[in-house]
């Protein structure tokens, strides 16, 4: 059975939060173990302790940072990116378009890439469509992990929007109900359809 932390202990974990969301606000870091690395080495904490976060308390950090921080200019960042994924997904309508990331969860940064999940059991009818549109984009891939441990590499288009970057991860049909799981807490990603992100505006 697991010890409970000691108040002092659960302070340090809150300031390493802290400080790692800060890191990954300020400075633009998205990996999460790398922004706890660069948090505790500027405490003066052991990468390996006890007390260093989770990346949800990390994560809960950094969205109380940026509505603390990010004032009204922040609200209306994340409006406009929000907006951006919704025409995004209004074009992209016939690949039952999910919006995932930190555009959903309120943690994006000025600069976060709009990321989608699109769903086709022909990857290349993406890229069809995307040449009939007159859309310029590039092609990568990006390997994801399932909840019973498979490493999945998917196709991904990336293609700009205005000033505001889309970046669309391919899945087989079958995969709109398997959302592969998230790296900030291990659990399946949480997808929001075209209806739940304007209901977010």
């Amino acid at each position: 059975m697991a010890r409970p932390s000691s108040p002092r202990s659960a302070a340090l974990r809150q300031t390493l939060a802290q400080e790692a969301a800060r890191i990954m606000a300020d400075e633009g870091v998205r990996d999460f173990l790398l922004a706890k690395r660069k948090a505790a080495d500027r405490l003066g904490v052991d990468h390996s302790g006890h007390n260093i976060p989770t990346n949800r308390e990390i994560e809960d950090a950094l969205a109380a940072h940026q509505r603390l921080f990010g004032g009204p200019g922040y609200d209306e960042g994340l409006r406009r990116l929000r907006a951006a994924a919704v025409e995004a997904m209004r074009l992209f309508l016939e690949f039952d378009p999910r919006l995932v990331g930190p555009v959903l969860r309120g943690t994006a940064g000025a600069d976060s890439p709009v990321n989608l999940h699109l769903f086709s059991d022909a990857p290349e009818s993406v890229t069809i469509f995307m040449m009939g549109a007159g859309i310029p984009y590039e092609e990568a891939n990006r390997r994801l992990r399932h909840a019973d441990g498979r490493k999945v590499e998917y196709p991904v288009v990336r293609f700009v929007a205005g000033e505001v970057r889309i970046e669309a991860t391919i899945f087989p049909a079958v995969e709109l109900r398997q959302a592969p799981v998230s790296p900030v807490d291990g659990k399946p990603m949480k997808r929001a359809n075209l209806k739940d992100v304007e209901n977010l505006l």
